[in-house]
């Protein structure tokens, strides 16, 4: 039985995930994909781990829900993130056709918004500020303690 909120279940889950990167001494940014109401794929960042700066939390999500789903589109899906994706992820998030962005605190210095232009797809329904003082909380903290 699903919670009365949706969105906020689901970005527990995120979460979830960015305490595992914040675990890992990660930047603590996490993701699921949901569809169907099911969680299809989970993430967090993994760019120290893997010494790559293209494996942000939203990437390897993509990526485990299309492999799961067994093609390149999430038009039937929601993407759920604890922070506003960079550019760089929305647009993989526009080029997957994602149905629908839900995240938490927003990112002023390096969130999608900040950039002129569409880069999600135009049919991506976006819905913001879900548990943003929790999810903005967890990177303060994580920023205070590397200062």
């Amino acid at each position: 039985m699903m919670p009365e909120n949706k969105d906020e279940h689901f970005m527990r889950a995120a979460i979830d995930e960015s305490m595992k990167a914040l675990d890992r001494q990660e930047v603590p940014v996490g993701a699921v994909v949901v569809c169907n109401d099911m969680v299809i794929a989970r993430a967090h960042n993994l760019t120290e781990t893997l010494n790559d700066p293209t494996a942000h939390a939203e990437m390897q999500a993509i990526t485990a829900a299309t492999s799961w789903l067994g093609g390149k589109y999430l038009t039937d899906c929601t993407v759920y993130v604890t922070i506003e994706p960079c550019a760089m992820c929305a647009g993989a998030l526009g080029w997957s056709q994602t149905a629908r962005l839900v995240w938490g605190a927003a990112d002023p210095k390096k969130g999608y918004t900040l950039i002129r232009g569409q880069l999600l797809h135009p049919k991506t329904i976006v819905s913001s500020g879900v548990l943003a003082n929790e999810c903005g909380g967890i990177m303060t903290r994580f920023f205070k303690s590397k200062r």
